[in-house]
């Protein structure tokens, strides 16, 4: 027994081993405990093609899947074009339901290093060509946050930040209304719940250009209406980037 006891505290004091005993990583998809030291889809995941890479064809405008290469926009921008110049996501929504919901819900703060990391391998490109000042989370109501503990969109922020070699501001975008959560309302009913959710500081006018960040991209709401704040403010542009985005047909 003291010979085990003795292994077992050798194995703890090694600085790879202790936090993953503590932590272990697990699969943002399914939530599987994983072999490796990070967040990472297993390989059973892996193995149905999840999570899904939002692929081209994509709309212009928003960044979501199209079914028709032909097509320039979804059916969403087409109805009504999103004030934002453009947007972008890594994943497609359908499929990662549940680990998005854990991860803004259920404190599983460690899939934020390997959605941004994903993020930067299918959308780099599109983020340095738009060349943005400063990265602007979208902000949870101070009540949601209390209860969370932390804003998964200003986690993301400042891991994305770091990899793209701006900074985060989370200070200059305030979520004024303590909305219903999107994902159980109908289109028309998503616009009212988040109409007048969100109120830009004046200082926000000092950036030119701002890459706004979420979690999910879907019918555009909330998008659109913290990038109309971030324009009343005095912004010029806003871009748009999500973990996961919605299909377009």
């Amino acid at each position: 027994m003291k010979e085990v006891f003795i292994i077992t505290r050798r194995m703890l004091h090694r600085k790879w081993l202790l936090p993953n005993l503590l932590y272990p990583a697990r699969c943002p998809v399914c939530d599987r405990v994983t072999a490796g030291v990070e967040a990472a889809p297993c390989p059973i995941c892996r193995s149905l093609g999840k999570p899904e890479c939002a692929a081209e064809p994509l709309c212009k405008k928003c960044g979501k899947p199209l079914e028709e290469e032909a097509r320039e926009y979804c059916l969403d921008c087409e109805r009504r074009m999103p004030p934002f110049v453009q947007g972008c996501a890594a994943f497609v929504y359908r499929g990662m339901e549940d680990g998005i919901d854990r991860w803004k819900n259920q404190n599983r703060r460690c899939y934020t290093s390997f959605f941004a990391s994903e993020m930067m391998r299918l959308c780099a490109g599109k983020m340095t060509r738009w060349k943005p000042e400063v990265i602007v989370p979208v902000p949870v109501h101070p009540r949601k946050r209390r209860m969370r503990g932390y804003n998964q969109a200003e986690l993301l922020g400042e891991e994305l930040a770091g990899r793209l070699g701006i900074e985060q501001d989370a200070s200059v975008l305030r979520r004024v209304k303590n909305t219903a959560a999107q994902k159980e309302l109908g289109d028309q009913e998503r616009k009212k719940n988040i109409q007048g959710a969100f109120a830009a500081d004046s200082q926000a006018g000092i950036y030119h250009t701002v890459l706004l960040v979420d979690d999910i991209y879907t019918t555009g709401s909330t998008a659109s209406e913290a990038c109309r704040a971030l324009l009343d403010a005095g912004v010029q542009e806003v871009y748009f980037a999500a973990v996961c985005i919605g299909r377009g047909y």
